[in-house]
């Protein structure tokens, strides 16, 4: 089913994702996408993609809070309304993710969590689930404190881990469509 949703959405928005791409060359010098190490399955590292949303070569937290001065024009509106994700799909064609499923995390936020990831890393990381659907606007809950990365690592990710561990107990093909569907409106809207 992954497979088959993927490379169908890949060449339905092709031509949204060769816009975007363009966008994102025109605004800032540097490549058009972004490339991250993330945990996957079995705690294996994969490269994540997405559209590159800052100035290249900016440096900073691993957080991204609301009013970053790192993220460029065009960036901003990606990171709104989510389209800087578009790439990953790739990542779902070719197995590293898939489409429902926890949200794939920077390795260093997984070793302070081993025992809790233990088991979030026994399915294959997705697009979206519950924590992607309750953090959609996880930058401006970010923006508000003094200090980001402490917020995400004391308060977030705890609670995002809660809500993986939520999937994982609740996971069916029944909640993986309900999920992307529920995704879906929201990103719709």
């Amino acid at each position: 089913m992954d497979v088959v949703a993927s490379a169908s959405a890949l060449v339905v928005l092709a031509p949204v994702m060769g816009a975007l791409a363009l966008a994102v060359k025109l605004d800032s010098a540097g490549p058009v996408l972004f490339r991250q190490r993330r945990a996957g399955l079995g705690n294996r590292p994969f490269t994540i993609l997405k559209f590159r949303s800052m100035r290249n070569g900016a440096s900073g937290p691993s957080v991204t809070a609301s009013l970053d001065g790192r993220v460029t024009r065009v960036g901003r509106f990606l990171r709104r309304h989510k389209l800087d994700e578009l790439p990953q799909l790739w990542n779902v064609l070719v197995g590293d993710m898939s489409l429902v499923g926890p949200r794939p995390e920077v390795e260093r936020y997984v070793r302070l969590f081993p025992e809790a990831y233990a088991r979030i890393l026994t399915v294959r990381p997705g697009l979206t689930d519950f924590a992607a659907l309750e953090y959609r606007d996880e930058e401006a809950a970010l923006g508000a404190s003094p200090d980001p990365e402490a917020a995400y690592t004391a308060v977030v990710l705890p609670t995002k881990i809660a809500l993986y561990h939520r999937y994982l107990d609740e996971m069916s093909l029944g909640t993986d469509v309900v999920l992307v569907l529920r995704t879906l409106a929201v990103l719709l809207r």
